[in-house]
């Protein structure tokens, strides 16, 4: 039996806040079959704790700033009890109003707040500063901490932002230095702030009465959720608007013009170049009017970097560890055989289900042929996924390899590597439709009769298993509805994975422990739970709170991803169905408003993070648009009789043909792009319009300190009378110091007023009669 008095708390723990917090992390301790004794902690009986009650109600977040969920599971009594107070003592040293309440599965509730004192508002004062020095702010912050604060309110996601910052920050930048899931803190669950529950469902409710959002509506999620999740809104709002051109004009391209058109194709691209570069603008707009323009040059640096040597900045005299660029440099060129082996494998895979489903769709006659059909869908669906997660370790273990010295470059190295996972596991069948089969498929298919292991048990003659000699016709119709399964099918099949299975994962989980308890009390084993010892008070609170820490954490990167595939389906292969912007546009005025529903009920509430644009999708985007170009033109010429394409033969494809429409699609992309991007640079913005304000607000601020306040008006309008008093007084004035002819040159005028009597006296005189007649 060990006792709670031998866990030295007392040492580090003032106040009665604190003294409960470590009694309740005790009693919970008791409750997961942990032998604690509770007979006398700091000479405090436990009624004292139990008779405490706190004020609030069920929607109430009760100013909780942070929740840490500490789960000592898989760790035994005394280590748990240790570092939990380490945990706490790392809290307390940084000021922080601390409570601790029951969990669930042997998980303690930290509940963290920060009060609204000189530290917390210091921290707010060089937060600010920093990004002052750094180029992000263009008025240096008040002297004062709290006439900073006065002056520049501070948003709620500042808040939560910089208390994060308190608490994971490493101590030698003043931090806590608790990192969840890392190291000694492999306890520490998650950190994760409470969400607003009445504005939650304000806001769900108000998304789904608007067509489009207002930038209004944006800044309210920046205020809220911080600058990295508003601009994924943004960008998807920006989207969606922008796709009600190409909506109208591919219905009415579907109407009238049918499929393949050139016209379509021409307009399409033109769109995507056109979004690209107007996002571009936009997302400096925003930047600017939120405050984070160039803030993604403030990084931090990350844990796992390692330096190979230290050395003196010759600007600032620092000292900074660093890792030879050349050396990084030597191990990024590991990615080019990282993405061959991505395209070997998932290529591969791909292709080779791709051929079982042509040799089963359209070689295969025997028995079970609608159901055999499915097979290689199975397959895919069974292997892509299993790959694709092999394949993301090693992009991950590459990405550690790279030793990257700060957290945004190395989520933008991986998110590159990620991205070619993507395209290949997103794009490459309809690649192999439009580029193999349809052109090719007269010579490969009679060569499939490889796949026939698929089909044999269920064959009743080899005749059903091979292929036509003669008379094989390739199915034109196949590569458009293959383009409508992955704009339409494959959306809803997505949306139904992201937002309805984690649901029916949770209430399936949750039935399961229902029923789980319910024969463990049968058998009278049932373990105390968790909201035992909860205060009435509190209970229906802490309910919420535990229901909020087994969610999963909020990934703005993988709906980014989303879009950005989305849009590739669009620049890519549009032509062949005109209708992909219409169903795009259906499907984003919905995802908006589910990622909305998502944050609010299946995620945790996402820690803010600033960002100043999308990070490297927009190179995705613009590699995307300049490859649709492409392709869009290559299609246009291989579909020009009528839609049939080359028939599976390709002797009626013209080589030469084909790369000159290539080539000369490909600089008329480029042509366009610098049109676009030349017009778009040309157009100003509230965004631009508030960074002059600032600027010159900040040069007049300098002015007026450095000259006084006068500094910025104009010289007298009204240059000093001449009079023979003033005229006798310069003259004493030469008499009594020497001068030069260069002195002289300088004070035959007086003023400003009398070079303009002396100029027009001279102009009167010089000037001829007609001159003045016309006058």
């Amino acid at each position: 039996m060990t006792s709670v008095e031998t866990l030295p708390i007392s040492k580090f723990t003032t106040g009665v806040n604190k003294f409960k917090a470590a009694v309740a992390a005790a009693l919970y301790l008791r409750t997961c079959k942990r032998t604690v004794s509770l007979t006398t902690f700091a000479g405090y009986p436990l009624e004292t704790f139990m008779a405490s009650k706190l004020k609030g109600n069920a929607l109430s977040n009760y100013n909780v700033d942070y929740v840490i969920s500490y789960r000592f599971v898989d760790t035994s009594k005394l280590p748990a009890a240790r570092q939990f107070q380490k945990l706490i003592q790392a809290l307390a040293q940084l000021g922080f109003t601390i409570e601790v309440r029951n969990g669930d599965n042997c998980s303690l509730l930290v509940f963290v707040k920060a009060e609204a004192d000189k530290k917390f508002n210091n921290e707010v004062y060089r937060s600010r500063v920093k990004d002052w020095l750094n180029g992000v702010r263009a008025a240096q912050p008040d002297r004062e901490a709290y006439n900073s604060l006065a002056v520049d309110s501070m948003t709620e996601a500042e808040r939560y932002r910089i208390i994060y910052e308190m608490i994971t920050n490493p101590k030698d930048e003043g931090g806590a230095g608790i990192t969840p899931k890392e190291g000694e803190w492999k306890d520490v669950e998650s950190i994760f702030p409470l969400h607003d529950i009445t504005h939650n469902r304000e806001w769900v409710k108000d998304w789904s009465m608007k067509t489009f959002l207002k930038i209004e509506d944006l800044d309210e999620i920046r205020n809220r959720f911080g600058e990295k999740i508003a601009f994924y809104f943004a960008f998807t709002q920006s989207y969606f608007t922008f796709l009600t051109f190409p909506a109208a004009f591919g219905f009415s391209a579907w109407v009238l013009l049918g499929h393949f058109s050139p016209i379509y194709a021409m307009v399409s691209t033109f769109w995507c170049v056109t979004f690209v570069e107007y996002w571009k603008h936009q997302e400096l707009n925003l930047a600017i009017r939120w405050g984070v323009k160039g803030v993604s040059a403030v990084q931090e640096k990350r844990r796992d970097f390692k330096h190979e040597k230290e050395v003196k900045d010759p600007i600032t005299g620092e000292t900074v560890q660093v890792f030879p660029a050349t050396k990084r440099l030597a191990r990024q060129a590991l990615s080019i055989p990282f993405a061959l082996l991505a395209s070997i494998a998932l290529g591969g895979l791909i292709a080779t289900c791709f051929g079982v489903e042509i040799f089963l769709s359209e070689v295969y006659s025997g028995p079970f042929k609608s159901v055999l059909v499915y097979l290689p869908t199975g397959l895919l669906t069974v292997f892509v996924p299993t790959l694709t997660t092999l394949l993301t370790g090693v992009a991950t273990k590459l990405n550690d390899y790279e030793n990257w010295d700060t957290n945004e470059s190395y989520q933008s190295a991986f998110t590159q590597k990620i991205f070619v996972l993507n395209f290949i596991t997103g794009y490459l069948p309809i690649f192999l439709t439009a580029f193999v089969y349809i052109p090719f498929g007269g010579l490969i298919v009679p060569y499939l009769d490889i796949f026939h292991l698929t089909a044999r048990p269920f064959a009743t003659s080899e005749k059903q298993l091979s292929s036509p000699k003669v008379g094989f016709e390739i199915n034109p119709a196949r590569l458009r509805k293959q383009v409508i399964y992955f704009t339409v099918t494959a959306q809803i099949v997505n949306f139904a994975l992201e937002n309805l299975v984690p649901y029916l994962k949770r209430q399936g989980f949750h039935k399961y422990q229902e029923i789980k308890t319910e024969r463990a009390a049968k058998q009278g084993g049932v373990a105390p739970g968790a909201t035992v010892n909860d205060h009435p008070e509190e209970a229906e609170f802490l309910i919420r709170v535990r229901g909020e820490a087994e969610l999963d954490v909020y990934d703005v990167t993988a709906d980014l991803r989303e879009m950005v595939l989305q849009f590739g389906y669009l620049a890519l292969f549009s032509v062949v169905w005109p209708l992909t912007p219409v169903s795009f546009l259906v499907n984003d005025w919905i995802e908006l408003r589910a990622d909305a529903a998502k944050i609010c009920l299946q995620t945790q509430r996402p820690t803010p993070a600033r960002a100043d644009s999308i990070g490297p999708w927009l190179d995705s985007l613009a590699f995307l648009a300049w490859l649709g170009s492409i392709t869009s033109a290559a299609l246009v010429y291989l579909f020009s009789n009528d839609g049939i394409g080359p028939d599976g033969t390709p002797a009626t494809i013209k080589g030469w043909a084909l790369l000159l429409t290539i080539f000369f699609s490909e600089h008329i992309y480029l042509v366009v792009r610098l049109g676009v991007r030349t017009a778009v640079s040309k157009l100003d913005s509230p965004g631009m319009q508030q960074e002059r304000a600032e600027k010159f607000m900040v040069r007049k601020k300098y002015l007026e300190e450095t000259l006084g306040e006068n500094a910025m008006k104009l010289p007298p309008t009204k240059a000093p009378e001449i009079t023979r008093a003033s005229l006798e007084e310069d003259a004493r004035n030469d008499s009594l110091r020497t001068s030069d002819s260069e002195e002289h040159f300088w004070h035959r005028q007086l003023g400003w007023e009398e070079s303009v009597e002396i100029g027009v006296s001279l102009i009167d005189k010089m000037g001829t009669e007609e001159g003045k007649k016309s006058q």
